[in-house]
C-alpha cells in the first residue's frame, strides 16, 4: 500500500508544482479559507488513484468534504486526503506545503506519507517503521533513508504553527520549559519530530483530520505519539461531535520519544 501511496502523492505534488510554478489563481471556500487550482488538481488526481488501487476503501478529503461529499466510514478503515496542506504556504510563496495521504484503522493512523514537493522531500509511516525520501526535480525518489524520533532530553525544541500561533500555545511552552521554538507550516512540524528535529508540537487551535493524519502516521512510525488534551492517544473519524463538525480535531499535543 505505502508504496502506491507514494506514487499517486508524488503525481499530485507534480500537478502542484506546475501550478505553483505558473502562479495560483485563488479562490474562498465558504468558511473564508483558501482554496486554488493546485488543491483541486492534486485532489482529483489521488481520489483518481486511491480508487483505482483500493475500490472498497472510502475517501475522505478535504475539497470533496467541503463540497459536501463525505462517506459513511463508521466502523470502517478509511482514508484522509488533505491534498495541499499549507495553502497559505503556497500562495505565499513559501515552500512548507504538502500532499497528506493516510490510511486510518481502528480510529489510528497507520499508514501515511506527507510529501513537500516544493523541497523535494517526503515523509512515509507504515509499520513502526518511518522513512525520509529524497525527490529529484525530475520528482523521482533518489534517496530513502530510516528515521527515528530522538530521545527527549531536559532542552526540549518545539515546533509551532508559523500562521496559527494562540496564547495557549505559549503557556503551554512556557509551562513546559522549551528551550527553542522553530515555526513551520503545515504537517512537516509532524515530519521535524519523527526525524529528531525537535520533541514537541502543541497545537491549541481548531483543524480538521485530513490536515494531522498523515504526519500523525510518520510520527507514530517513528517512535512518537500525538495525544489529546486529557493525555489519551488522539482519535481519528470522529463523527457526529455535539459541538463541532465531523473530521474537526480538538486541541492536542504531538511528542517525540519519551526515552
Amino acid at each position: 500500500m505505502l508504496q502506491i501511496l507514494e506514487t499517486i502523492a508524488l503525481e499530485a505534488g507534480r500537478a502542484i508544482l506546475d501550478v505553483y510554478k505558473a502562479g495560483p489563481s485563488v479562490a474562498y471556500k465558504t468558511d473564508s479559507s483558501p482554496v486554488t487550482e493546485a488543491d483541486e488538481r492534486a485532489e482529483a488526481i489521488i481520489l483518481a488513484g486511491l480508487a483505482n488501487a483500493f475500490p472498497d476503501i472510502p475517501v475522505v478529503a478535504e475539497e470533496a468534504a467541503a463540497a459536501g461529499q463525505i462517506p459513511n466510514v463508521e466502523g470502517r478503515s478509511f482514508f484522509l486526503v488533505d491534498p495541499l496542506d499549507g495553502t497559505k504556504e503556497f500562495i505565499n510563496r513559501r515552500d512548507d506545503f504538502t500532499v497528506n495521504i493516510a490510511l486510518i484503522e481502528n480510529g489510528s493512523p497507520t499508514v501515511g506519507i506527507v510529501y513537500a514537493p516544493a523541497k523535494g522531500v517526503a515523509y512515509t509511516g507504515a509499520a513502526n517503521e518511518a522513512s525520509k525520501l529524497s525527490i529529484s526535480e525530475q520528482v523521482t525518489i533518489t534517496g530513502r533513508e530510516k528515521i527515528a524520533c530522538r530521545v527527549r532530553s531536559s532542552d526540549l525544541t518545539a515546533v509551532a504553527s508559523r500562521s496559527h500561533n494562540s496564547p495557549e500555545t505559549e503557556a503551554f511552552l512556557a509551562e513546559t520549559g522549551v528551550a527553542s521554538t522553530t515555526s513551520v507550516g503545515s504537517s512537516l512540524k509532524f515530519c521535524l519530530l519523527a526525524e529528531g528535529e525537535a520533541d514537541v508540537y502543541p497545537r491549541f487551535g481548531r483543524t480538521m483530520e485530513w490536515d494531522t493524519a498523515a504526519g500523525d502516521a510518520v510520527l507514530r512510525a517513528a517512535g512518537g505519539i500525538t495525544l489529546d488534551i486529557d493525555g489519551a492517544p488522539f482519535r481519528y473519524g470522529k463523527t457526529k461531535q455535539a459541538f463541532d463538525s465531523d473530521f474537526a480535531n480538538g486541541h492536542f499535543i504531538a511528542w517525540g520519544r519519551k526515552a
